[in-house]
């Protein structure tokens, strides 16, 4: 038995003896009949797909598998493939088998040691790096380095001018779309380089990054790293699941927290957030737009960049139409603390509009004294964030004070909903009249009211001229008999019209 190996479609390289991970391929397919053929040929000893459906049987692969004589296994649904991996590898140990021949020694996950490892085995510095261009592990060299090197392991990332430049001369595209080893030659003060990207089931994980330090690269460099990006793929699926499993952990133990239910001390334990601490939650609202950037699954990633440029220490919960932001290490002054949070809301606000072409509202909770105090904040933050929705107009942040009259208006709204209130109202007759016979006067009564029966005002607000207005005005009148110049008829219309779009809003 030699080890664990990826199955990569774009390198579909396999060693006699080795157990193949098909990671993507559907195992009723014709191309894992293919996978199985080659696997047969190549002499490996198992192919591993993913959860098979219940009932579904593929009479082609048990054939294909038996003239091969490779063992074809299905993964359970409730274990990842990250998991497997380790339970693979900790079991060929446990016999005496070598889980990967070449970096044998490295323990799953161990990044680090991985470096080192793909440092020796081709014979140059390394660093690992994921999709983003940030340090995930360097190796360890007795040789002087590059300067580039030097401040890209310094910094974490590779430097921002370096990225820019790969970008705009493609060189990404050829890295992610090849599937080989990419060579950069040398040029001034900066030595050879090789670079491949680290696939599992076609997806990119990360790429290995090899640079000449003291001496040329070996002749042997290029199959030798094809190799090390082969044997890399289980520590970078592990490390992506472990990091996933980190990060959702966390997220949960926020959200339980925000909720009222959660343990400070808990969330306290397992981050860098102190108990003690001025704290604020920001709750934040994107309007899905029609732009070519508009993702909800980018809203997320995009507030914890703006929250790291900062300098915030902060844990991002993706709540629906949005994100809950628990926002740390504020200044210990409580206005230097506020206005922090406000310039925030301002940077979220403006950046995440233009990013994903959506109108984003913020709404801004109320710094407390301690991580405990968490939850009130959110509940401040949600409400300043309703202010904002339940209004037209152009602000977007916003904390309650700034709001007060809008809050105060919903908290009445929300009294009302348990009012029964007499079903012959004027304004439930209108929307009666206007449900069976496709009408608009009630629009017409909300735009006159909030104009304050300013008739060129209220027309321009629907698009229509005055006198179609004044027409339809009359239309109210004799259909719903309200009385517009009693004060108590235009409030109560006022309030029933504003539960009607609040139910609205809701329901849609």
């Amino acid at each position: 038995m030699q080890g664990v190996v990826v199955w990569d479609v774009l390198e579909p390289t396999m060693l006699p003896g080795q157990i193949l991970l098909a990671v993507g391929v559907e195992p009723q397919s014709s191309t894992a009949v293919d996978v199985i053929r080659a696997a047969g040929q190549s002499g490996a000893v198992a192919v591993i797909f993913g959860a098979n459906r219940p009932g579904q049987s593929c009479p082609e692969v048990r054939s294909t598998a038996t003239e091969a004589g490779v063992a074809v296994l299905f993964r359970t649904p409730w274990v990842t493939w990250a998991q497997l991996v380790g339970v693979l590898r900790a079991g060929l140990t446990a016999v005496g088998c070598l889980a990967d021949p070449q970096i044998a020694q490295v323990t799953l996950g161990d990044l680090e040691g991985l470096a080192d490892a793909v440092a020796t085995m081709v014979g140059g510095a390394v660093t690992i790096e994921d999709l983003q261009s940030r340090v995930l592990s360097y190796s360890s060299t007795d040789e002087d380095v590059d300067d580039i090197r030097r401040r890209t392991i310094l910094g974490r990332r590779v430097p921002d001018a370096a990225v820019a430049v790969m970008r705009e001369t493609g060189f990404f595209r050829l890295l992610w779309g090849s599937g080989d080893v990419v060579r950069r030659p040398a040029e001034e003060d900066l030595p050879e380089r090789l670079v491949v990207a680290v696939t599992a089931g076609g997806e990119a994980l990360g790429s290995i990054w090899v640079a000449a330090a003291g001496r040329p690269l070996p002749k042997t460099a290029e199959e030798d790293l094809r190799a090390a990006a082969r044997a890399a793929a289980p520590h970078l699926l592990h490390h992506r699941s472990r990091r996933a499993g980190q990060v959702q952990v966390v997220q949960e133990m926020a959200r339980a927290l925000l909720e009222g239910s959660g343990s400070a001390e808990a969330l306290a334990a397992r981050t860098a957030l102190p108990i003690d601490g001025r704290y604020a939650v920001l709750a934040v609202h994107a309007v899905p737009g029609q732009g070519i950037g508009w993702h909800e699954d980018r809203v997320p990633d995009l507030v914890a960049v703006q929250c790291a440029a900062h300098g915030h220490e902060a844990v991002v919960m993706a709540v629906a139409g949005g994100v809950h932001v628990l926002l740390g290490d504020l200044a210990p002054e409580p206005r230097r603390a506020a206005a922090q949070v406000a310039r925030l809301g301002e940077a979220l606000a403006g950046q995440l509009s233009a990013a994903i072409s959506a109108q984003v509202r913020v709404g801004l909770g109320e710094v407390t004294t301690n991580l405990h105090q968490a939850a009130e904040s959110r509940r401040t933050a949600d409400l300043a964030l309703r202010a904002l929705l339940s209004r037209e107009g152009p602000r977007a942040v916003a904390r309650v004070g700034e709001v007060a009259e809008a809050v105060a208006m919903l908290h009445i709204v929300d009294t009302l909903r348990e009012v029964r209130l007499p079903m012959e109202l004027p304004v439930t007759r209108l929307a009666a009249y206007d449900a069976e016979h496709g009408g608009t006067l009630v629009d017409t009564l909300r735009a006159y009211l909030d104009q304050f029966s300013d008739v060129p005002a209220a027309s321009r607000a629907l698009g229509v001229h005055p006198n179609t207005l004044r027409y339809r005005i009359r239309r109210v009148r004799e259909v719903c008999g309200i009385e517009l110049d009693d004060p108590d008829a235009r409030l109560l219309a006022q309030l029933q019209l504003r539960l009607m779009r609040n139910d609205d809003a809701d329901n849609g």
